[in-house]
């Protein structure tokens, strides 16, 4: 059996969770698979992305000539900054995350 310990103070988030409750709940089957559900999805984009990724690298990296405006080039590097940012949130939340769900 595992228990989920996430501490919604520790996620920024413990004002929308005012009011639930602290008692232990058992999750349902049902509620277990839709979460599962969730976090294929979540993988599934994760790995279009990479695919997205390397297809870009491919062509930053290739010989063909690429043209551009300094304002292009500057929204492209603020982009990349902003997916990287959100990556690396996502991966400090994910291993905050496994580390909240312990074996009893």
């Amino acid at each position: 059996m595992y228990e989920i310990i996430a501490n919604p103070e520790q996620y920024q988030i413990d004002h929308l969770i005012n009011g639930t409750g602290n008692a232990n709940i058992e999750i349902t089957k049902e509620e277990r698979n839709k979460w599962a559900a969730e976090i294929v999805a979540f993988s599934e984009k994760l790995t279009e992305f990479a695919k997205k990724s390397k297809t870009l690298a491919k062509l930053l990296s290739s010989p063909e000539k690429i043209s551009t405006t300094p304002a292009s080039l500057k929204t492209l590097k603020i982009q990349l900054f902003m997916i990287n940012d959100s990556l690396n949130t996502a991966i400090e939340i994910a291993d905050k995350l496994e580390s909240d769900i312990v074996k009893k």
